[in-house]
């Protein structure tokens, strides 16, 4: 699967579970790790985790399964691994605390970007 579709993938899974504030960071030019880091808050913990649980399932039917997940039992913050493209499912709190975006901004001012 491209990862264009890969990534539309992901944010019409996060969508059908009402995600909010959906962003998507491309760090391809700042890790080796990814392509795309695609960040959403969920609601409460349970919506957070069925957010995570839906981008897990569409990706099985689109037949690129995770490579794998972390962060479920407590669910304030779950991680799944598509590879190219890794999922932040994130409370608000939680993504506020961490602010990834800002992270990401960040590197890229340390690298002279």
């Amino acid at each position: 699967m491209s990862l264009e579709v890969m990534q539309k993938m992901v944010i019409d899974s996060l969508e059908d579970v009402k995600g909010v504030n959906i962003v998507v960071l491309d760090v391809s030019q700042k890790t080796d790790v990814t392509d795309r880091m695609i960040i959403a808050t969920g609601t409460s913990s349970r919506h957070v985790k069925a957010l995570a649980e839906n981008v897990i399932a569409d990706a099985k039917k689109a037949g690129s399964p995770a490579r794998g997940s972390e962060g479920e039992p407590n669910a304030d913050w779950v991680l799944v691994d598509l590879g190219d493209v890794v999922v932040h499912v994130m409370m608000a709190e939680t993504r506020e605390l961490y602010d990834l975006e800002k992270l990401w901004t960040f590197v890229d001012r340390k690298s002279g970007d």
